[in-house]
């Protein structure tokens, strides 16, 4: 076997890495930096893939080891996660479900629709192109943005600092609806474009650029708030072009 092989698979195994550095630092309370390493698994995550294609290297155990990968980073991970935020919120609670410490396991649901999402994925070969499904990289990316917005934004951006989206992403049953919903994105039969360009053309990238520049603007103006807006954004049309977008 050729070295450049094995580039991608190391490049896959370091997203899994990230993931695992996600979990740990979930079960040390320190959100923020296991929130930052599902990021640097998303980075991961991006140049294994493009990786494998400029080397030529694709291959069945990379395919496999990739989902595998991707369901630690994207799917245990962030379920992890919030089920622990959830759990912190729900002391005090006059809620009974809350009380009894039943409503934090919603949050299961984002790693059970994330495993079937990927094994849809492996099986189904209209996604060459396009996704069906959220994928779970942007899903892990909105729960991971989370914490950068409840804990690091307020500290260094007092002046963008959302009031409301501290109090939003704050509230326990915001969280468990936020979880049902995206799970239930995950492994819906809604057609999601991909970020992949074929080309630089304006025609057949309208939907990619028009993302990539609100992404920026939305950046610009909102700083780490904007992860979690470009996120449902980026659902949002594709929701609303759903005939533009091919299988």
């Amino acid at each position: 076997m050729k070295f450049k092989q094995y580039v991608p698979n190391a490049l896959t195994t370091m997203n899994l890495f990230s993931g695992l550095i996600s979990l740990i630092m979930t079960m040390q309370g320190n959100y923020v930096t296991a929130s930052i390493f599902i990021f640097i698994a998303a980075v991961f995550d991006f140049l294994d893939g493009n990786a494998a294609r400029l080397l030529k290297a694709h291959s069945e155990l990379g395919k496999q080891l990739d989902s595998l990968s991707d369901m630690v980073s994207f799917g245990v991970a962030p379920g992890i996660m919030i089920f622990r935020m959830i759990s912190a919120n729900c002391a005090g609670s006059c809620n009974i479900m809350e009380q009894m410490h039943i409503t934090p396991y919603f949050a299961m649901l984002i790693p059970v629709c994330s495993a079937l999402r990927l094994a849809k994925f492996n099986i189904d070969l209209r996604q060459e192109v396009n996704f069906i499904g959220m994928p779970t990289p942007a899903n892990a990316l909105f729960f991971a943005s989370i914490p950068l917005v409840l804990y690091v934004q307020p500290q260094l951006f007092a002046l963008i600092h959302l009031d409301f989206l501290v109090s939003f992403f704050s509230n326990t049953r915001v969280l468990t609806l936020l979880a049902v919903f995206f799970s239930y994105l995950l492994i819906s039969d809604f057609r999601i474009f991909s970020m992949k360009f074929k080309n630089l053309k304006w025609k057949g990238n309208e939907l990619r650029y028009i993302l990539l520049i609100s992404s920026v603007i939305l950046f610009l103006l909102f700083f780490l708030s904007a992860i979690p807006a470009i996120i449902v954004l980026y659902v949002l049309l594709s929701i609303f072009f759903q005939n533009y977008i091919s299988d």
